[in-house]
């Protein structure tokens, strides 16, 4: 592929490319250049959201470019203020240990392990003493800090904001000057934080780096920004039939998102599946989606799981199956919601509650609208239907 195709390659699905002409250059030089990526170990699991900035980092790979990804060991513990109206919680260093080994894991799914650089910045940032520290503070004002939007805002309504969030920016600014990076990825939310990068380089005598805003994943409902706090969010230990389920839950026109930015197909391509049955291309998504994450023939499984009871009234043919003695122990009889609870297949009672009280809970035909119902031990066997989902067999 040519210099110039490279580029446009690269270009494709970006939201934001700065620096492309400095990139074409050193293309055409021959140049293989180190790509950042950078993701903080907050929490255990990745999301579809990080999919779409992993799969343009894959691309580079693709393209024979050096990945570079950054597992932010130590900035986690100060935590990216991006798009924060507050100051995130601090975690401990055996908690990011943890989150950064199962990062890496599930980075591997999409990820070529043996041209992946993985590096932490703890490797720099712990070796700094405070005068370096400072000296690194200087290199920016308050001033251009406030530029950012989720910081003037905080600033304007007198929310408080750490000297340490300020520090943030610089942090992940230093990393690229520590790689000497190229080009960084990352969501568009982060071209503040990627466009420090390129100031920091410039001021140690660097070539600064290219920066590739990637769009940010809306979540479940199709409106907000996947998100693991707002519980709009699928992730990659999702089991199949969660991803398939919650695939199948996204408004249409999200699913056209999906394509574009998970499986990443061309518009082309896309305007051509448009012209199918909306349900159709819906299954076909989350059919892929699922075999991407556990393998071909999973999402198959699931997709005939689903027709069976979304489309054909059945229920699933691995549920659950728990014995009555195991849920009520001796009692003849227990509430709906103790005996849902038992299963510890839902996060509280109160969830169950809601369920409940939303006409979600059915056993067999019969729809569940009191929470207090109380469920007598069955002769045979009864199924009870929790969400859209959830299957029980009690017996």
């Amino acid at each position: 592929m040519s210099p110039a195709e490279q580029l446009t390659a690269m270009k494709a699905r970006t939201e934001k490319f700065i620096g492309g002409e400095a990139i074409l250059k050193r293309l055409e030089a021959g140049k293989t250049l180190r790509v950042k990526l950078g993701v903080d170990p907050t929490r255990p699991d990745l999301t579809f959201g990080h999919m779409v900035v992993l799969n343009k980092l894959r691309q580079f790979q693709d393209l024979g470019h050096q990945a570079v990804l950054i597992i932010g060991d130590y900035t986690t513990r100060i935590g990216d203020p991006t798009g924060r109206s507050d100051t995130r919680p601090v975690l401990t260093e055996a908690e990011i240990e943890f989150n950064a080994k199962t990062y890496l894991e599930q980075a591997y799914r999409i990820l070529d392990p043996k041209k992946t650089e993985i590096r932490r910045n703890s490797e720099w940032f712990g070796q700094m003493t405070f005068l370096d520290a400072l000296q690194l503070s200087r290199q920016m004002t308050v001033a251009q800090m406030l530029v950012r939007d989720d910081f003037a805002k905080r600033y304007a309504g007198e929310t408080p904001i750490s000297i340490v969030e300020f520090l943030y920016p610089l942090l992940q600014g230093h990393d690229s000057v520590m790689l000497k990076a190229d080009l960084e990825i990352g969501g568009s939310d982060q071209l503040f934080n990627m466009m420090v990068g390129r100031d920091l380089q410039e001021q140690a005598g660097q070539a600064p780096q290219a920066v590739l805003g990637m769009p940010l994943l809306v979540g479940l409902d199709g409106e907000k920004k996947m998100s693991k706090s707002l519980g709009n969010y699928i992730s990659f230990n999702h089991s199949p039939k969660d991803i398939f389920g919650k695939v199948m839950s996204v408004p249409d026109a999200t699913m056209w998102v999906y394509y574009r930015l998970l499986l990443e197909l061309s518009e082309d391509e896309i305007r051509d599946l448009q012209a199918q049955h909306p349900m159709e291309m819906k299954k076909q998504l989350a059919t892929r989606l699922t075999d991407k994450f556990h393998g071909v023939s999973a999402g198959a499984k699931e997709r005939a799981e689903f027709e069976n009871v979304f489309s054909k009234g059945g229920v699933r043919s691995d549920m659950p199956e728990f014995a009555w003695a195991a849920l009520a122990g001796g009692a003849t009889e227990a509430s709906i919601v103790d005996l849902l609870a038992a299963t510890n297949l839902f996060p509280s009672k109160k969830e169950i509650r809601r369920l409940i009280e939303g006409g979600a809970v059915k056993i067999g035909d019969d729809k569940v609208s009191d929470p207090a119902l109380k469920v007598a031990q069955p002769t045979g066997e009864i199924v009870i239907q929790a969400g859209k989902r959830t299957f029980v067999k009690v017996k």
